[in-house]
């Protein structure tokens, strides 16, 4: 396959996922089976991923040069939408230097006295960076929302437990995206999309598959009772935070194969934005450059 032969509108594609104002936002409108129509087998799709991760990989050697802006990509899904493997494959091309990737597991006693926010600080990329985080600040508003248990054990003071909560969360969260893109820090926010039926697959596939037992836990199959109280607090985040400065893409996860390639569009989209380009030099460093070409003769 020649990549230039292929009719794709990237743009008009990555509009379909694209969410950067919440309002009227339904997640049940969202098909986590739809390819936007395309039709590739395995070879055409892995040839059209490692174009795209060979563009990202060029557009990140000038990000890290330039050092001003940081690029930070939140991933959020339900278990087996393939967070990992989308990490892995999109970002296989990228120069670790300028890489940070972070694995955010349940809190424990030092980050449950610090307000909820603080390990994500802690945890965002420098200038010049990519971050990329596997699960984000939405948990609190997503998993604690669901099981009160999280929530009763984040030694809140009573007063500040209302009915109100998870919208002033949500509110803060929206006030820090906007902080964060006013000091030069793009944030993107993935939500994989998969459905409950390829979801048991997958576990399925765990069961069966003796190398993919580690990946299988029994709490997984628990948290699947509460599916309809997830994506409800799914789409009220998405809702409550999607912005043009700090959009959503909600991902279809159905097909791992388009999965990868509208993150890796979406991320060399948002890249080309920035126009991004190498440093040019000052006169006098050019001068340095021609004094060192006369020493080393």
């Amino acid at each position: 396959m020649n990549i230039a032969e292929l009719d794709i509108d990237v743009e008009k594609i990555l509009a379909r996922y694209r969410v950067e104002g919440g309002k009227g936002f339904r997640l049940k409108k969202h098909d986590p089976a739809d390819t936007a129509g395309l039709k590739l087998d395995k070879s055409d799709a892995a040839e059209l991923l490692q174009y795209g991760v060979d563009r990202l990989s060029a557009e990140q050697d000038k990000l890290y040069a330039q050092d001003r802006w940081s690029v930070l990509c939140l991933f959020q899904a339900m278990d087996a939408a393939g967070k990992d493997g989308t990490i892995k494959h999109v970002f296989s091309g990228l120069n670790p230097q300028g890489c940070h990737v972070v694995s955010f597991k349940q809190p424990g006693p030092v980050e449950l006295d610090h307000d909820f926010l603080w390990r994500h600080v802690t945890a965002l990329p420098t200038r010049g960076q990519i971050g990329i985080h596997n699960r984000s600040w939405y948990e609190e508003v997503l998993v604690a929302r669901v099981h009160p248990r999280v929530l009763a054990g984040q030694k809140l003071p009573d007063a500040l437990v209302t009915k109100r909560i998870w919208d002033e969360r949500l509110e803060d969260i929206a006030a820090f995206e906007r902080y964060l893109a006013r000091q030069g820090v793009v944030v993107l926010k993935f939500f994989l999309n998969v459905s409950q039926a390829e979801q048991k697959k997958r576990f399925l596939a765990r069961l069966d598959e003796p190398e993919k037992h580690w990946k299988f836990s029994a709490s997984d199959v628990a948290e699947r009772r509460h599916w309809d109280a997830y994506m409800d607090a799914y789409e009220r985040a998405i809702r409550a935070t999607a912005q043009p400065h700090s959009p959503w893409y909600v991902v279809p996860a159905d097909n791992k194969w388009f999965t990868r390639l509208i993150v890796v569009a979406a991320m060399n989209r948002a890249l080309k934005g920035l126009k991004l380009h190498y440093p040019v030099l000052t006169e006098a460093q050019r001068a340095a450059l021609a004094e060192a070409r006369v020493a080393l003769g």
